[in-house]
C-alpha cells in the first residue's frame, strides 16, 4: 500500500509538470540547494564545555586535507547561476510593472526569514528557562544566521535583474567579465603589496560583484547569449586560474572560513571562489541536457521538484534541525560525532552517521514550516508587526555578542 502511494504522488507530479520546463535548471537549483546543509553539517561540529555548553568548532581546523571537500560541496555560484537563468524567464512571463516584479520576488525571499528568526525569538526564551545555557542559545543563533547573508546578497542581486538583462543582451557572456575584474583588483590590493596600507573593509567590495558574477553568467545563459563553446571556455579557463591561484598565490584551499586563519575565500568571496563558479557553471552547462535526459524518468524527478518546493525552508532550517539533535544530547554529555570535537577521523565517519538523522529531523521540521514560504494572505499587519519585531530582536541577539 505505501509502495502504491509513493507511486502514484510520483505519477502526479511528473503529470503536472509543464512540458516547457526546464528539468536541467531545476536539477541543478536542487543539487545546490543540498549541498548548504550536508556542506554546514558536514564541516560545522561543536565542542563541549565544562559548564554543558555548545561551541562552534570545525573539522577544517584539524584536517587540512578535508578542504577538497568544500569545493564540491560550495555550490552557491550553480544556485546564483540557474538564478539568473529561472529570473530571466520569470521576468519575462511577468505581465506587470519591474517594480511589482521585483517586490514579488523579495517577498518570497522575506517571508522565510522572517519566519524562521521569529520563532527563534520565541522560543529561545524558552529554552532558557527550561535550563539550556546561554553560551549554547547562542552558539544556535549564529548557526540560524549563518546562511541567512547569502538571502540579503541574493535579494540584492535579483533587484539588479533588469540591468543584468540589459548587460547580457549587448555584452552576451562577456557582461559577467567586468565583475570579474572588479573582485581581482580588489584581491590583488588586500594581498599584493600594497596589503598593509589597505583598509580593513575593502574587502567588503567584493561581496556584490562577487556574487553578481554567476547571476550575470546566468541572465545571459538564459538570454541564449552563452553557447556550449563559452560552456567549455569558461570549464578550462576557470579550473586553470583555479589551480594557479592556488599553486602560486598561495589562496586558502578550503572554500569556507576555517577558524584561526586570517584569510577566508568566501565572506567576501575572493578570485578562487570566482575561478571555481567559473568551472562549475562551464559544466553545467555542457552537462545540461544530459542531466535533463536523466530527470525525464518520474522517479528522479519527483525528488526535485520537492527540493524546489521548499528551497527557502532548506535554507533557512537546516541548522536547526542539527541543533536539535546536539542541544539534548548536550546535557548527556559527549554524544560521539554530535557534542565531541572535531579533531579525530573517528569524529568523520561519526557525523556521517548522523546526516540521515538531521535529515529526518528537517523534513519533519519542514511539513510545519513551509507556511512561511507561502504568501501571508491571513495576517494583519500587526502580526505582521510582531514578526518583525521578534526577527529583529533575534539578529540582535546572534550578532551582538559575536
Amino acid at each position: 500500500m505505501k509502495l502504491k502511494t509513493k507511486t502514484s504522488l510520483v505519477q502526479k507530479i511528473e503529470d503536472r509538470t509543464p512540458s516547457h520546463r526546464d528539468r536541467a535548471v531545476d536539477g541543478l537549483r536542487a543539487l545546490a540547494l543540498l549541498a548548504v546543509p550536508v556542506g554546514h553539517w558536514l564541516l560545522g561540529g561543536f565542542t563541549l564545555d565544562s559548564s554543558g555548553a555548545l561551541h562552534n568548532a570545525s573539522p577544517l581546523s584539524a584536517f587540512g586535507f578535508f578542504a577538497p571537500l568544500s569545493w564540491v560541496l560550495q555550490m552557491l555560484g550553480i544556485f546564483f547561476l540557474v538564478g539568473g537563468y529561472a529570473s530571466v524567464l520569470s521576468f519575462r512571463r511577468h505581465t506587470g510593472t519591474t517594480t511589482q516584479w521585483i517586490k514579488g520576488r523579495l517577498a518570497r525571499l522575506g517571508r522565510p526569514v522572517l519566519g524562521v528568526t521569529a520563532v527563534c525569538a520565541a522560543m529561545f526564551p524558552v529554552l532558557y528557562g527550561l535550563g539550556v545555557p546561554a553560551t549554547t542559545l547562542h552558539t544556535g543563533a549564529t548557526l540560524v544566521v549563518q546562511p541567512l547573508w547569502f538571502v540579503g546578497v541574493y535579494a540584492a542581486v535579483t533587484a539588479l535583474t533588469p540591468y543584468c538583462i540589459r548587460a547580457a543582451r549587448t555584452l552576451g557572456a562577456w557582461a559577467a567579465a567586468p565583475l570579474l575584474a572588479v573582485v581581482a583588483a580588489v584581491d590583488f590590493l588586500r594581498y599584493g603589496p600594497f596589503a598593509d596600507a589597505m583598509p580593513s573593509w575593502l574587502s567588503l567590495i567584493n561581496i556584490l560583484p562577487g556574487w553578481l558574477f554567476a547571476y550575470q553568467l546566468g541572465v545571459s545563459w538564459g538570454e541564449k547569449k552563452v553557447s556550449k563553446r563559452a560552456g567549455a571556455v569558461l570549464l578550462v579557463a576557470g579550473t586553470a586560474l583555479f589551480a594557479t591561484l592556488l599553486t602560486l598565490f598561495h589562496y586558502p584551499a578550503s572554500m569556507v572560513g576555517v577558524p584561526g586563519e586570517i584569510r577566508t575565500n568566501s565572506h567576501p568571496p575572493s578570485l578562487l571562489v570566482l575561478a571555481l563558479v567559473a568551472a562549475q557553471s562551464g559544466a553545467a552547462i555542457l552537462l545540461r541536457d544530459k542531466i535533463a535526459k536523466v530527470l525525464k524518468r518520474p522517479a528522479l524527478w519527483a525528488p526535485v521538484v520537492i527540493v524546489n518546493l521548499s528551497a527557502m525552508t532548506i535554507l533557512c532550517w537546516h541548522q536547526l534541525a542539527m541543533l536539535a539533535a546536539a542541544v539534548p544530547a548536550s546535557s548527556a554529555g559527549h554524544v560521539p560525532g554530535l557534542t565531541t570535537t572535531p579533531d579525530t577521523l573517528a569524529w568523520i565517519f561519526e557525523r556521517i552517521a548522523w546526516l540521515p538523522a538531521f535529515g529526518v529531523i528537517l523534513a519533519a521540521t519542514a511539513r510545519f514550516t513551509r507556511v512561511f514560504e507561502s504568501p501571508w494572505t491571513r495576517t494583519t499587519k500587526t502580526r505582521r508587526a510582531v514578526v518583525g519585531l521578534l526577527a529583529a530582536g533575534f539578529g540582535v541577539f546572534a550578532l551582538g555578542l559575536a
